[in-house]
């Protein structure tokens, strides 16, 4: 946990104003959670967490982040670190994304590590992604999968709906093959949802939650722009 706080109070700290933007763009987003949900699952079983992140988008459409909450599903385990990297782009009105994560529980006291092969394609407010497991102990390439469909849809001023419906297809994310569904509504950067799964032992669960997301350039940057390059 210390980990944590003190990565986060580093990326606030460096963390200024927006700037003007650039093609190659640098982001950063800082979060809250009233319970930490994946997918459906709770990653703290129950409790709040809180969250950061950085990512750098290229113009070609190539991007690779990083991502840090705290998260304490196993023993020893206080936080979650992930990195990835993949390509984004648009082919007329849809868009698409292929990518790959690396799920990092570095002091967890067992090996709980995984990787997984995204893709997603997104037509107006419809949005469907497929998740499968590259690598995890134990486990073998496309050992699990996840399937979802999103809608998401504006209403009133500056606000949206998110209707959620997804799919563990094996037994490696739960334990068994589940279905999780969920509906959120998000208004300047709250986002106030509910979510439960099929599993025998869920339950409704209600959370709210808090983010926001700067983009900046490196001081390098600015100092060529400045200079009129």
């Amino acid at each position: 946990m210390k980990i944590l706080f003190s990565l986060l109070l580093m990326m606030i700290t460096y963390l200024s104003a927006p700037l003007t933007y650039a093609k190659n763009q640098l982001s950063a987003n800082v979060g809250a959670t009233s319970n930490y949900l994946w997918r459906g699952l709770e990653q703290t079983n129950g409790k709040a967490a809180i969250s950061g992140g950085l990512d750098y988008n290229m113009s070609s459409g190539f991007y690779a982040g990083t991502w840090v909450s705290n998260a304490d599903w196993s023993d020893g385990m206080s936080y979650e670190l992930d990195l990835y990297a993949g390509y984004a782009a648009q082919i007329s009105e849809i868009d698409y994304s292929v990518g790959v994560i690396y799920y990092a529980y570095p002091d967890s006291d067992a090996d709980v590590d995984f990787s997984e092969i995204n893709a997603s394609l997104s037509y107006g407010m419809f949005t469907l992604s497929y998740s499968v497991l590259a690598h995890a102990d134990g486990s073998d390439f496309t050992d699990d999968s996840y399937l979802a469909a999103d809608i998401n849809f504006n209403v009133l001023t500056d606000a949206e709906i998110n209707l959620h419906l997804g799919a563990g297809l094996d037994d490696f994310y739960a334990g068994e093959s589940y279905i999780d569904y969920g509906v959120s509504f998000s208004k300047l950067g709250f986002t106030l949802g509910v979510s439960n799964t099929n599993l025998s032992d869920s339950d409704v669960k209600a959370y709210i939650s808090y983010s926001i997301a700067l983009e900046f350039l490196s001081k390098a940057q600015q100092c060529i722009s400045e200079l009129g390059y």
